[in-house]
């Protein structure tokens, strides 16, 4: 295949970095010590996690890094993912920066406090190495876990390669600390997180220039003593001091505004990290040859960069193919995928989920998206590597070919998505 070697060739950088006219530090890591590495640059000061396959080892790495002197920060041991979310949503409340990592059923775990940290505007930052969920028990990859967590009030960042993983957790406590909105960076387990290979990590005082300290705006001070988080009624109420204080709805509405407007947070950070660190992330999304392509195929993490050698293939048999990689999934960037699929005229969407009962829920989000819109593509899904089952770029280059067609033919039906396997 001609892109061997794609997962580094779109974040490859030069051994001079541009910024600082400093040689860059490559080193060979896998996806979770990319993550690890990120997090200590970030200089977080509470982790709390509890180990699960396949994110132990990310966990094991930062206990490493403060027991050896390398981070000063606390590593709280606790009996379950539960329990490690609320530490990390407690820590955070009296003014530290933390970080925590889980994996499949330890997300599906946390879900209460998923909802709480959101509820509670808490910029915790969590890594989630992406695995399929149980009955039965399955330990490889797929992206069931973090999409079943999807409103849950946290903004989603989907990693494509280990560059992105590091880039994209220190991104996320500049994001989650401007907007207060807790932040997931997801991505595949084993296939990222087990995998080796070449990264630029940055210097800590390159970080320190772009990530600043953490200002929280809550605080516990037993001199000045605040209740957080009490029952709230519907509708708002006055207070102890007179003041008219936002009901339930009004909180929610709040916080659904704050991940909405954050759209432009997430394109500001990432423009500002490439004007650091040379390696832009100024779009939600990630962009190959859409300029003439009439046909694009979509995917979230690392599927969207196989995805790149099934459009070689595609282009060799002469079809105009592009691909669309959605970098973050939440907020959902509507526009700017409206934007990118506008000259489209076939769109199939690879979902390594499946929202039962319907189709993938990446497919669904995107003819959300479109409806109403001048994007008038035929729209197909293929529901693929979940429980950790291979998928190969020959086998999205079929699909395409197989959908062109049944277009073609006048037999295409979308009523339901088509699984890659063997049924």
């Amino acid at each position: 295949m001609k892109r061997s070697f794609v997962l580094i060739r779109t974040n490859q950088v030069s051994l001079i970095n541009k910024k600082t006219d400093s040689k860059a530090d490559i080193q060979i890591l896998d996806g979770n010590n990319a993550a690890a590495h990120g997090a200590k640059l970030s200089r977080i000061q509470v982790i709390a996690a509890y180990p699960i396959t396949p994110q132990t080892p990310l966990t094991e790495t930062l206990s490493e890094f403060v027991e050896g002197g390398e981070l000063t920060a606390e590593y709280i041991a606790v009996e379950g993912e539960h329990s490690a979310l609320a530490v990390c949503a407690s820590a955070s409340m009296v003014g530290a920066r933390t970080f925590t990592g889980t994996s499949s059923h330890g997300l599906a775990y946390m879900h209460e406090m998923l909802h709480w940290t959101a509820g509670a505007r808490l910029p915790v930052v969590l890594a989630c190495v992406n695995r399929a969920i149980g009955a039965p028990w399955n330990i490889l990859n797929d992206q069931q876990d973090s999409i079943s967590q999807r409103d849950t009030g946290w903004i989603q960042i989907y990693a494509r390669n280990n560059q992105e993983i590091l880039d994209s957790v220190i991104q996320a406590y500049k994001i989650a600390e401007t907007v207060y909105v807790p932040v997931m960076v997801c991505y595949d387990g084993y296939i990222l997180s087990h995998t080796e290979m070449p990264v630029d990590v940055p210097s800590q005082e390159d970080v320190d220039r772009f990530l600043p300290s953490y200002k929280p705006h809550t605080i516990l001070d037993p001199a000045n003593p605040k209740n957080y988080n009490l029952v709230t009624l519907a509708n708002p109420r006055v207070n102890a001091e007179g003041t008219l204080c936002h009901g339930y709805m009004e909180l929610r509405y709040l916080l659904q505004e704050a991940i909405r407007n954050s759209r432009e947070t997430i394109a500001r950070v990432g423009q500002e990290f490439g004007e650091q660190f040379g390696r832009s992330y100024s779009s939600m999304l990630w962009e190959d040859r859409l300029d003439d392509a009439d046909i694009v195929i979509v995917a979230m993490g690392s599927l969207a960069m196989e995805a790149l050698v099934a459009a070689d293939m595609l282009r060799e048999e002469g079809h105009k193919v592009g691909v669309l990689g959605l970098r973050v999934f939440r907020p959902f960037p509507k526009g700017d995928l409206v934007k990118a699929l506008r000259k489209s005229r076939l769109i199939l969407v690879f979902d390594k989920n499946i929202s039962y009962g319907l189709e993938g829920a990446t497919c669904s989000e995107i003819k959300s998206a479109l409806y109403g819109t001048h994007v008038n593509a035929v729209i197909r899904n293929f529901i693929v590597g979940l429980g950790g089952r291979d998928v190969k770029a020959r086998e999205l280059a079929d699909a395409v070919n197989k959908s062109l067609w049944l277009v073609k033919e006048g037999a295409l039906t979308s009523d339901y998505p088509e699984w890659i396997c063997h049924i």
